[in-house]
């Protein structure tokens, strides 16, 4: 049986997923988009007994990261994410935290990732795949062999990210998902940055992009 484990919360003001993924036997823990109410998060660490040791950006819009500088200072962490998102990242005006009614939140990843890459943390091996349109620099995270998807804003349940804000492309997400993500196993369980768990091959019938396919492949 895997060790793999995975635990969802919905935090902050648009009700932004953030998840706990950790291994079972030793307790290191991968924080994923780190929504905002740091308070919540450490209490969840907490519960579950879990040690930090990375925190992983899918984006940088602001509702993915509002809590990423309080769990990075208290866990001491390093944050990843797109090297392609360096500008978003830093910039309020970009990343929208000064224009939501939230503080101008300006972040530096510790480390930078790109497509293809692959991370080895908490004993399991996470594939980059880089997914613009949501913003520029959008990327999601495979591991194979748990047959898991963590998709950012880039793919929904029967939905995909917006692209109306800056650095986004409704053209870019829509090759993204068709060409970056369908051509994942069926069963690959989708844990996006909002609502519900999806699959590929779910979202490959019922996803509003599947009518793009045969277009985007040719």
């Amino acid at each position: 049986m895997s060790d793999f484990r995975i635990q969802g919360y919905v935090l902050g003001s648009v009700g932004t997923n953030c998840y706990l993924v950790f291994h079972e036997k030793t307790r290191e823990a991968v924080i994923v988009d780190p929504a905002d109410q740091s308070e919540r998060i450490q209490k969840k660490v907490s519960e579950l007994d879990i040690r930090p040791t990375a925190i992983l950006l899918t984006h940088g819009h602001f509702d993915h990261i509002m809590a990423a500088e309080d769990v990075r200072k208290t866990y001491r962490c390093p944050l990843y994410a797109s090297e392609a998102e360096t500008k978003l990242l830093a910039d309020d005006r970009l990343n929208l935290s000064g224009y939501m009614g939230s503080r101008g939140l300006s972040l530096r990843a510790d480390q930078t990732v790109r497509d293809g890459q692959t991370l080895d943390l908490i004993g399991f091996q996470w594939r980059v795949i880089a997914t613009p349109g949501h913003t520029a620099g959008s990327v999601c995270y495979y591991i194979e062999s748990e047959h898991v998807l963590l998709s950012g804003d880039t793919l929904f349940c029967q939905s995909l990210g917006r692209t109306d804000f800056p650095t986004g492309s409704s053209r870019q997400i829509v090759d993204s998902i068709v060409k970056r993500l369908f051509v994942l196993p069926d069963d690959t369980m989708v844990y996006s940055g909002h609502g519900e768990q999806t699959t590929i091959g779910f979202e490959k019938k019922y996803n509003p992009v599947a009518v793009y396919r045969e277009q985007l492949f040719d």
